[in-house]
């Protein structure tokens, strides 16, 4: 008998769904079937059910935070189960060791980190059965048995699970002696608060600082345009005053004279230039790509757009979303005249049919095994959902996915640019911009990012003439840097090799996968949000005090610089193909840290910050105060208000009358907002909440306050229909 481990339960679940099966607790029994002729049985991890031991738990004295602990390097690392997910651990634990199981089957999520996760635990439950590798791109019943019949040797994705433990274990030296670090030195500077440092995070923050001071140090400077309006031959249009390519006018004495020279005088074309262009459908997103698309139309998060792409991929309408290829292989591209067909029935795609080319197999634009790495990009399965039956932001997604595929069977979009000069009385030049759409292509399934908002000028040739109808000069400043938006700090992650002045080290960045990876990008926005990094208000990124203070200490160290992470990626990408030893990359990231130790140590010293940044400084008293003052609802068990406590929801009579009324902050592993909180407590009951997990089963439901009992519990839709009649 085979025992079969996924990652998730719902892609348990999905799994063994295909087959005739016997739920149990915590894990599914498959009947003898024509794939497992002795049947099988399916269990789950929740994600990573283990994880890297504090520091005390190898040497008691490193639990204490001082500069002489440091640097805190283990000999050997050590995993355990997490305390919150132990009894799913003991019911695989007993499960590998049932000696009718003789074989068992990962089935973690087709890349690294689900590499880990299934490894780790096979390790702690001391498992030496043979093991076979799950490999699939999809959750549809198709892809699960296929990939049942075509199982992986297990030392093919051994060297990921090599590149995984590594990479979790120097990010743990890194993170843990450098938070200690800061955090220490900061202190001693009058900043008592937690400073994390993490190999990713840091120059990812550091990136937004700098941009965050170019804004700051920006000086506006005003500058003016002449605009002229022209009537040549019965046909109007304006242009902008140019000289030797530039518009803007330094004083505005100057414009004003360019301006009265110009009225009422004649006017001349001078030239008329005009260029066609083509523009290619977009790639097939990856999950960065997709991530950016969100953000830009919808102001979706980076981690909400994963969060919706993820519960369309378990219910097998999406293929895995944490893919970095936005290419797909023959294989693939032949499953697309089937998928397209079905998309053709839906009446939101009707209109995009029949399509221009029937299939696209052998384009290379889109067709390219070589740069396909463990996934292809992110596309439709054939497994079509009711697009009526999606919640909101599920048809939103799915939306994307599926238009990306429709445009690549478009043709090319052209566009006519052309550029008018028009000569004011032989001497002033005018330069008027106009585009014209000559083939619409693909652009009539997306809306373009790239799209211009030029007019269209009317039809002009060289030598008409006519007058100049209104001059006026126009007073502008200039601007500074924009700020980042969520979806334009993943794509800033993503091509964070720009930013490196060594040309090799830019490449190396350039050809693994930025700052980060797909499946932890949106992680690491979340946890700088979380530590107060950066504020993201109407989807435009801030970065706070707390984030100067950390990068003005950091200064020039390689952590802080997309440097070492291009290093670091390059020698994790060798050991991922079996051309590097964790050991030299460890034993090479344990010399980093020792360095950055004592030459941090030797610089504290000349660490200046500005009055400013001080006085701006106060995220740990910021947060008491909130959690002290933010009323969220009335308290209901005295005449108090529920306010939030950090780690719960509680009174804010407590320290008066020792009022006990909590409300957690997590039930069934998931988050309840302050949104939700105040609903419940004016309202009586929450917004519909999805993903709540009880042992083997997900579930969406409302929470519930039973006044009564003074208890939050389930809402579910049928007894909500009850009681509303």
């Amino acid at each position: 008998m085979k025992l079969i481990i996924a990652e998730k339960p719902d892609q348990g679940s999905t799994l063994a769904s295909i087959f005739k099966h016997k739920k149990q607790n915590g894990f599914i029994e498959i009947f003898p079937n024509d794939v497992f002729l002795k049947g099988a049985y399916v269990t789950w991890a929740i994600g990573h059910i283990c994880q890297l031991v504090s520091p005390e738990k190898y040497q008691s004295g490193w639990k204490k935070w001082t500069l002489d602990n440091l640097p805190i390097i283990p000999e050997h690392f050590e995993y355990e189960v997490t305390r919150d997910k132990a009894k799913q651990f003991a019911v695989i634990k007993k499960l590998v060791s049932n000696p009718e199981v003789t074989e068992i089957i990962h089935a973690g999520d087709a890349g690294r980190e689900g590499e880990l996760i299934i490894r780790n635990i096979l390790r702690l439950t001391k498992c030496r059965k043979p093991m076979k590798r799950l490999w699939i791109s999809s959750l549809t019943a198709n892809a699960i048995r296929e990939g049942f019949k075509k199982l992986l040797d297990e030392q093919e994705t051994r060297s990921l699970y090599f590149e995984a433990y590594t990479r979790a274990c120097a990010d743990w030296v890194v993170g843990m002696n450098a938070s200690r670090l800061y955090s220490l030195l900061l202190q001693k500077q009058g900043f008592s608060d937690v400073f994390s440092v993490g190999r990713v995070q840091t120059p990812t923050l550091a990136l937004i600082v700098k941009r965050e001071l170019e804004i700051e140090n920006f000086k506006s400077e005003p500058f003016w345009e002449v605009l002229a309006h022209f009537l040549i031959n019965g046909k109007k249009y304006s242009g902008k005053w140019q000289n030797d390519g530039e518009s803007r006018v330094k004083t505005k004495e100057l414009a004003e004279k360019i301006a009265a020279f110009c009225r009422e005088k004649p006017a001349e074309v001078s030239e008329v230039l005009s260029e066609r262009k083509e523009f290619f459908p977009p790639l097939l997103y990856n999950l960065s790509a997709l991530q950016a698309e969100a953000n830009k139309r919808f102001k979706f998060s980076p981690k909400k757009t994963l969060d919706v792409l993820q519960k369309l991929y378990q219910k097998g309408n999406v293929s895995y979303p944490r893919s970095d290829s936005r290419y797909v292989t023959k294989e693939e591209a032949d499953t697309f005249p089937e998928i397209l067909n079905k998309l053709s029935q839906i009446k939101d795609y009707q209109n995009f049919f029949p399509l221009p080319f029937a299939q696209v197999a052998d384009n290379k634009r889109y067709v390219n095994e070589k740069k396909v790495t463990d996934h292809y990009a992110i596309i439709p399965t054939e497994q079509i959902p009711n697009v009526e039956r999606l919640s909101p932001d599920e048809r939103i997604i799915y939306d994307l996915v599926v238009t990306s595929l429709i445009a690549a069977h478009y043709n090319k979009a052209i566009a006519e640019y052309t550029t008018v000069t028009t000569l004011v009385d032989g001497r002033a030049a005018f330069i008027s911009k106009g585009k014209v759409q000559i083939e619409e292509g693909w652009r009539k399934v997306l809306i373009s990012k790239d799209r211009e908002d030029e007019p269209a000028l009317p039809l002009l040739t060289k030598g008409e003439q006519g007058q100049t109808e209104k001059v006026e000069v126009k007073e502008s400043q200039t601007q500074p840097p924009k700020r980042y938006t969520e979806g334009q700090l993943i794509t800033l992650m993503k091509t964070a090799g720009k930013h490196i002045d060594d040309k090799e080290l830019e490449k190396i960045l350039t050809r693994t996968e930025g700052l980060g990876t797909e499946a932890t990008r949106a992680g690491i926005i979340t946890m700088l949000k979380d530590r107060l990094y950066i504020d993201v208000r109407k989807n435009l990124v801030y970065a706070t005090a707390k984030a100067k203070i950390l990068i003005g200490a950091i200064g020039q160290e390689i952590l802080a610089s997309p440097e070492m992470t291009a290093k670091w990626e390059q020698k994790l990408k060798e050991i991922s193909e079996g051309s590097a030893a964790p050991k030299q990359f460890m034993e090479q990231t344990q010399k980093m840290v020792i360095h950055l130790i004592s030459s941090s140590i030797g610089q504290a010293s000349n660490w200046s910050f500005s009055e400013d940044v001080r006085e701006n400084f106060a995220p740990s008293r910021q947060k008491t105060k909130r959690q002290s003052y933010s009323k969220l609802g009335p308290c209901k068990k005295c005449d108090g208000s529920i306010v939030d406590k950090g780690s719960f929801y509680g009174c804010s009579n407590y320290q008066k009358n020792q009022c006990n009324f909590t409300i957690s902050k997590k039930i069934l592993g998931k988050s309840i907002t302050q949104k939700n909180l105040k609903l419940l407590l004016t309202e009586g009951k929450t917004e519909v909440i999805e993903g709540f997990t009880n042992k083997d089963k997900t579930f969406n439901a409302r929470l519930f306050l039973d006044e009564q009992e003074l208890r939050v519990r389930f809402l579910f839709a049928e007894e909500q229909r009850n009681n509303s009649r």
